[in-house]
């Protein structure tokens, strides 16, 4: 606008729809990428970091968002962790988890079903497993076309397509190997009443990738990311598919 002339405003009803389409990207970039800085996002979004500091703001008065620090993964570095923003479970909900009722409910149904207790648990482990080999088949076809240097990014492309929303990238700290981070999880809340799903989930990722692969972190037990670490061995083959049991689909102390 050039010096001089009027300013003309926009309706209120315009503003308030834009302000909500803005509000919405911010709240669907953390769940792409997962818990983000107010930096990351106004480079990712194109906007001003005050303008993500309003948006966050409602955004945590709505309770979508919830501040806390940046969880730091290997060595530290010197000065105070920057605070991160993360969805919360209110957040999730309202990207899709319209059948975690029914999906809970049939899960309980199959453990009572054949006695309950650690039979009911083996079966619970064994639907997991079934579940995730005929979803691993698109995987495995994803995974076998690319060099071992790319699987994990190739495995998260396929996860990514299935709404997983993963990334691959090179591990902190003085361990070689990559995290396999998974963004969102469509059956979070499924999960933190049965972890044989995330355990599951864990063994396929092993087999894939033909190594020893160990669960860090899961949506599912409070974290704002799944997190697997995927060491880099130049002796992995294909057989070697042993996974910790101790952190698959759980959330170390």
């Amino acid at each position: 606008m050039k010096y001089g002339e009027r300013q003309i405003e926009a309706p209120q009803g315009e503003l308030a729809t834009g302000e909500r389409s803005t509000r919405n990207r911010v709240a669907r970039s953390i769940l792409d990428h997962g818990p983000s800085t107010v930096a990351d996002l106004a480079q990712r979004l194109g906007l001003t970091q005050a303008a993500v500091r309003r948006h966050l703001d409602t955004l945590v008065t709505d309770d979508v968002v919830a501040s806390r620090e940046q969880r730091v993964y290997g060595a530290r570095t010197r000065g105070r962790p920057a605070k991160v923003f993360a969805l919360t479970d209110c957040g999730r909900d309202a990207f899709d988890q319209s059948y975690d009722t029914l999906a809970a409910d049939a899960l309980r149904w199959i453990a009572q079903s054949v006695g309950g207790g650690e039979r009911g648990e083996a079966a619970v482990a064994a639907f997991a497993r079934s579940r995730m080999e005929e979803q691993a088949k698109t995987y495995r076809e994803a995974v076998d076309a690319a060099t071992p240097q790319e699987r994990a990014e190739a495995l998260a492309r396929a996860l990514t397509a299935d709404g997983y929303a993963a990334t691959a990238k090179s591990a902190p700290g003085p361990h070689s190997g990559e995290q396999l981070c998974q963004h969102h999880c469509p059956v979070a809340h499924v999960a933190e009443q049965f972890p044989q799903l995330c355990e599951a989930e864990t063994e396929v990722f092993s087999r894939l990738l033909g190594t020893h692969v160990q669960r860090l972190a899961t949506i599912a037990h409070g974290d704002g990311v799944c997190t697997t670490f995927i060491p880099r061995s130049a002796g992995t083959t294909q057989t070697d598919t042993s996974v910790s049991a101790s952190t698959a689909g759980r959330n170390p102390a």
